[in-house]
């Protein structure tokens, strides 16, 4: 090829490029015309009227402002629901790498509700720790429950999460030695293939144990029973996301795959009832705990968010009435902060006790009646960090769950995107293309690892405050932040309430 012919060849792509750039910018100039029209005419939003084109910017930085902010503008304390301090905390942990800080704490310990641990002069040398002791839920079932961990995976269903998240988290169960909850989609082959112990919740829905009414089938349920791997079955009364209101899976989460498993149709919103229908009263709910437990001679408890004390005196008051042994197994006490996939915000945000109050009203309320040596208390809300649940330990819970501390294990970077089917780390997406992003081999060393370095950092401050194990804390080890700085110690904030056990 001459160089006359180069020249000509050169020539010609320039002719092309300018003639695409002009096809384009008349395509540009021809779509901010058409915008500004339509921003003209439209009468729904005054900001693109009275700025047409221009205007349309402000919702694009409002949409993006939700995931800028946490990276350039917000500082390591500042944000809601997870600040960057805790969300770092559990990618390091997931990644079982080092979790020390240098130089200095970024915590205001002034803050009013701030907890402290007390230190003693002499702690635990790290030769006499001991393991969590073992704990048996439901010992007077036909398969009561034994386990040892302090830290399980809380509800979540199939639906709400993909596929390979399910798959992760009950790999990581089982590699941890915890329980998965199935969240109130029910049990799926995803939930059994990882090999963990398995807490089967019954939402409102019923989804898996139910007939073609939407009523309670003993016979799925026994069926649901018979997998070894299931261990306990959780009531869902409320959660702290949305006390009083259902489960809700938008549309276009619904696949044909959660339909399948669901028996519902592709597509449509799943919104599950308020409430049980047939669970009015304490007496009803203690007869579906009573039914359950006789078809899978298995633990039942229930899920709540406590309103105040009212409810568990007429609970407690009820069981007196029937005997101990109509207790329920366990109670899960969720936080008004606790989390969801989809929730209205006047409930998320204003309804229901924060775990702070509710966890220790549930405690003294189980000792004042003597039914805490009976029923387990289960702590869930926001317990991501190990001062999270060393601090439930502190006020009476024998176990925690977290399912956004899991969801930080597998990657999530609190996108806000849950309620849609666009996260960007595949976790609550069933987009084929987005859930590529998420391997759940590896995944699941992660989900064990958080769990691992979680429990060992408990210890960490259990050993601070010379005891040997974590569930030996008590309130007398910790302290909470009240007006001017000053701090008292849990147990006179929350003064400790010792009644004999009654006989069964």
């Amino acid at each position: 090829m001459t160089a006359s012919d180069l020249g000509r060849f050169a020539n010609a792509i320039l002719e092309w490029m300018a003639l695409i750039f002009v096809l384009a910018l008349g395509l540009v100039v021809v779509a901010v015309v058409v915008m500004y029209v339509l921003d003209r005419l439209q009468t729904t939003q005054a900001i693109r009227r009275n700025y047409p084109v221009v205007g349309r910017f402000r919702y694009f930085f409002e949409h993006m402002g939700e995931f800028f902010r946490q990276y350039f503008f917000a500082m390591d304390r500042e944000e809601l629901p997870f600040n960057r301090a805790q969300r770092s905390w559990a990618y390091r942990a997931a990644k079982n790498i080092d979790n020390t800080v240098p130089f200095g704490s970024t915590r205001d310990l002034r803050v009013e509700g701030s907890v402290i641990f007390s230190p003693t002069a002499f702690p635990t040398l790290s030769e006499d720790g001991v393991a969590a002791q073992d704990i048996i839920v439901g010992p007077h079932c036909e398969k009561p429950f034994h386990t040892r961990n302090i830290v399980h995976i809380s509800g979540m269903s199939y639906g709400a999460l993909s596929k390979p998240a399910v798959q992760a988290l009950a790999n990581g169960a089982r590699k941890a030695g915890m329980w998965l909850n199935t969240g109130e989609g029910g049990l799926t082959p995803y939930h059994l293939k990882g090999g963990c112990d398995v807490v089967v919740q019954i939402g409102t829905a019923k989804y898996g144990v139910r007939d073609k009414e939407g009523n309670l089938s003993d016979e799925k349920l026994l069926k649901v029973a018979l997998n070894k791997q299931v261990r306990m079955f959780e009531i869902k009364i409320s959660q702290g996301a949305k006390p009083g209101k259902g489960g809700i899976l938008p549309g276009e989460k619904v696949s044909e795959d959660v339909a399948e498993m669901r028996g519902i149709p592709v597509g449509e919103d799943s919104i599950s009832p308020n409430r049980h229908r047939e669970i009015k009263s304490v007496g009803d709910l203690l007869d579906m705990i009573a039914r359950i437990r006789k078809v899978t001679g298995k633990p039942v408890g229930f899920k709540a968010v406590l309103g105040g004390p009212e409810f568990l005196d007429e609970l407690f008051t009820e069981i007196q009435v029937r005997g101990k042994e109509s207790s329920p197994d366990f109670i899960t006490v969720d936080s008004c902060d606790g989390g969801t996939g989809a929730a209205p915000m006047p409930l998320m945000d204003d309804v229901g006790l924060p775990l702070r109050e509710s966890l220790p009203i549930l405690v003294d309320k189980l000792n004042e009646y003597g039914l805490k040596k009976r029923v387990r208390v289960i702590a869930s809300g926001k317990l991501i960090t190990p001062a999270d649940v060393a601090w439930a330990l502190c006020v009476g819970a024998d176990f925690t769950v977290t399912g956004r501390g899991f969801m930080f294990s597998l990657g999530c970077i609190q996108a806000l995107a849950c309620n849609k089917n666009t996260c960007p780390t595949g976790i609550t997406t069933h987009n084929p293309k987005l859930q590529k992003g998420l391997e759940p081999k590896s995944k699941a060393l992660r989900v064990a690892d958080y769990a691992k370095n979680l429990e060992k950092e408990v210890g960490v401050i259990a050993h601070s405050c010379g005891v040997k194990e974590p569930r030996a804390l008590n309130r007398k080890h910790a302290r909470v932040v009240i007006e001017h700085g000053k701090s008292i110690r849990l147990d006179q904030l929350w003064p400790d309430v010792e009644q004999p056990e009654p006989a069964a």
